[in-house]
């Protein structure tokens, strides 16, 4: 029962799958917002690194790509504070927030 409910979980989930095929583990990036700020972004903002997905996502992209080349196997997400209202607060309408 355990084999098919992992073999079920790791074929609708990859990163099941990468972890189950990683028996030493993965390594998940570091802190981004710390990354962004350490490379010169202000992010003393009510959205955060999020504002940078509009702003400036070749930042992110960049911030990632330091984690990756630095060894992480996994990258988190931007997306922290990024929020339908807070985008609105920002003038950025639903349809591109």
């Amino acid at each position: 029962m355990t084999g098919a409910r992992s073999t079920s979980t790791t074929s609708r989930f990859p990163l099941a799958l990468a972890l189950a095929s990683a028996p030493g583990g993965l390594v998940l990036d570091g802190g981004l917002s710390n990354q962004l700020e350490a490379t010169g972004h202000d992010l003393g903002d009510e959205l955060w690194s999020a504002r940078l997905l509009a702003e400036r996502p070749e930042a992110v992209t960049e911030a990632h790509l330091a984690y990756f080349e630095a060894g992480a196997d996994v990258a988190i997400t931007a997306s922290y504070q990024a929020t339908f209202e807070g985008f609105a607060r920002r003038g950025i309408g639903a349809r591109d927030a």
